[in-house]
């Protein structure tokens, strides 16, 4: 699916975009088992598996997680599509994680704060990656992802706890002179970007009227990784405390 000169580009920056990842019958079918899980599996999901930007308002649905516990998604993690792109990118075997469902409604004010994912997941070695596929299509105005490139080869920076719910964590120190350097990831649907799991990466909020900002990812994990449980407790922890302030059950 990719070449040497795109291997490279990617380790170099810490992301690529891959255009027309998945399309027509492929990309169909996402969307209209995302809609059906959307309807008739998400209201019986507990607050730690379905995020809502107003948990009084349905429209405002932000992020799914645990999707694995559905036959079509459990299956998705494993298609050749996804497990050879992820491996070409990490240069050895990887695992799947469960996915992942993100959505900016329109007009809400839910920007994702500067993080790396990695103060997250707490593997040594750091050689994880997520393909995040676009749903609408994306750009500043329905809050894109921004990306700081190369940051991914300069370790983890101090974060600290947010008030963004399904983002717990977020660097205390991200300023103007990181703004400066950002690239803004414009896609279509269909079209994928693939982000190193150290990229130090945000989102503004969906400032546009109407317009969605959905998107679909998998997180992959080389077979040379391991947590380190220590730090992932640690983790943990903040999560819980964050769910208590929110009151997720």
């Amino acid at each position: 699916m990719i070449g040497s000169a795109k291997l490279a580009e990617f380790q170099e920056s810490g992301f690529l975009v891959v255009r027309r990842f998945l399309v027509d019958d492929a990309l169909r079918q996402l969307q209209t088992e995302l809609d059906r899980y959307i309807a008739e599996v998400v209201p019986e999901l507990p607050g730690t598996a379905a995020f809502y930007h107003d948990p009084e308002s349905p429209r405002t649905l932000k992020q799914l997680q645990h999707m694995a516990n559905d036959a079509f998604f459990d299956d998705v993690r494993h298609q050749p599509r996804w497990v050879q792109l992820a491996q070409t990118l990490l240069q050895e075997p990887a695992n799947a994680q469960e996915p992942e469902w993100f959505n900016k409604p329109a007009g809400t004010d839910h920007p994702t704060p500067a993080h790396q994912d990695n103060y997250y997941f707490c593997l040594e070695p750091p050689n994880a990656l997520t393909i995040w596929v676009a749903l609408d299509p994306v750009d500043p105005g329905n809050g894109c992802l921004r990306y700081l490139p190369g940051s991914h080869r300069r370790g983890i920076r101090d974060h600290d706890s947010t008030t963004v719910l399904g983002f717990s964590q977020g660097i205390n120190d991200y300023g103007d002179a990181d703004r400066e350097r950002e690239t803004a990831i414009t896609l279509e649907p269909g079209d994928a970007v693939i982000h190193h799991c150290e990229l130090v990466h945000r989102a503004d909020a969906n400032r546009s009227a109407s317009r969605e900002r959905r998107a679909f990812a998998i997180v992959f994990r080389g077979d040379s990784c391991r947590r380190n449980e220590s730090a992932y407790q640690r983790y943990q922890e903040s999560l819980k405390r964050q769910h208590q302030k929110f009151d997720v059950d």
